[in-house]
């Protein structure tokens, strides 16, 4: 018959949140005792710090922005400085890290999402919608004196983006002090994901700390101004997703060529960067080799419904992909790929029906 040690460790696996008191009203045993075999495990390494997370279960890290998206479209041709009658196209969850977190949750990895919302009713509404979906929000920053982020695009009678407006000034409150206090959460993450909506102080210090630990760690671009919060030294990071204006933006100047591109792999690998992928829209990606050239790799064809969420879903299966196998990088890009695809066949900004088995 298993020891209590032994049944102890197999309820936790069964449930990592169960509380120490109903440990030991299940094994009839004080809490004490409770306390005890948690300890040994501990110890043991059958067990990694609080939460008990198991070694198998140490979740992928995303630390970035949420908040709501919505699209308007407007029922007639617009006039400025009057009250325009419109209909709402689209409300739904968004944000970078958010929606890579969405995604690699819905292909069954175990996620840790770290992000700053209100306490209105939209944030409450993105947490509750994030861990409905298995998504460990525990680490986030709730904050009661602003609202939650929003982005809102206006469109015009045929479609097309008139202008948007993004309300996001809440990640700066993911501050270098904010993460010292969720340090003992980032600690068990087996791979971090953090998207540029961060202040630059807190992306240098968790290069820092990825240098330091070995910590796989991927940076995804959110827009040319934001390039600005790279910071020079680049040790720590194992991939930098972005888009050809994004690392124009980042370099200082147009790079109209391949050799162009391959001069601004090689001084960013200068500067302690191991990969970079750039994303082409319906071409594709350019994805870094070792010897500082790129492999160029083709989309899939596919029908588009909606772009909204696609980079974000291709960010979502690179990480996957290195998470699986992490010196594979054209893998993880074809990966990544594969889930953008899917992502524009359907008007949600993470599609729905992935599951464990979509990338098999």
């Amino acid at each position: 018959m298993p020891s209590k040690k032994e049944q102890l460790l197999d309820l936790i696996r069964n449930n990592p949140f169960v509380s120490q008191q109903d440990l030991a009203e299940s094994l009839g045993l004080s809490r004490s005792a409770v306390a005890g075999h948690i300890a040994a495990l501990t110890r043991e390494r059958q067990l990694l710090g609080r939460a008990y997370i198991l070694p198998q279960r140490s979740p992928l890290l995303c630390i970035g922005g949420a908040n709501i998206d919505r699209k308007l479209s407007s029922l007639s041709p617009i006039r400025p400085g009057t009250s325009n009658p419109a209909r709402l196209v689209k409300e739904s969850p968004g944000g970078v890290a958010r929606n890579i977190a969405e995604n690699l949750a819905r292909l069954g990895l175990p996620v840790q999402l770290l992000t700053a919302v209100g306490m209105d009713a939209t944030g409450q509404g993105l947490l509750a919608q994030a861990q409905s979906l298995g998504l460990d929000t525990s680490g986030s920053l709730q904050v009661p004196d602003a609202a939650t982020g929003s982005y809102t695009a206006v469109l015009d009678a045929n479609g097309q983006m008139l202008v948007a407006l993004a309300h996001m000034e809440l990640a700066e409150r993911l501050s270098p002090e904010f993460l010292r206090s969720t340090a003992a959460q980032r600690a068990q993450a087996r791979m971090l994901v953090a998207d540029l909506n961060l202040p630059a102080d807190s992306i240098s210090l968790l290069l820092e700390e990825a240098h330091a630990a070995g910590l796989p760690t991927v940076l995804v671009a959110v827009s040319e101004p934001k390039m600005a919060r790279l910071p020079q030294d680049l040790r720590g990071l194992r991939c930098l997703v972005l888009n050809l204006g994004e690392l124009e933006a980042l370099c200082g100047e147009k790079l109209k060529s391949a050799a162009a591109k391959q001069r601004a792999l090689i001084g960013l690998r200068e500067r302690g960067l191991q990969d970079l992928v750039i994303t082409e829209g319906r071409k594709g990606v350019l994805c870094s080799r070792p010897d500082g050239r790129f492999t160029a790799l083709a989309a899939p064809a596919t029908d588009v419904l909606d772009v909204t969420g696609a980079g974000d879903a291709f960010a979502a299966g690179l990480c996957h992909g290195l998470d699986r196998k992490p010196e594979d990088l054209e893998s993880a890009c074809r990966q990544g790929l594969t889930l953008a695809a899917l992502t524009l066949q359907t008007t949600a900004t993470v599609h729905p029906d992935l599951s464990p088995a979509t990338l098999e």
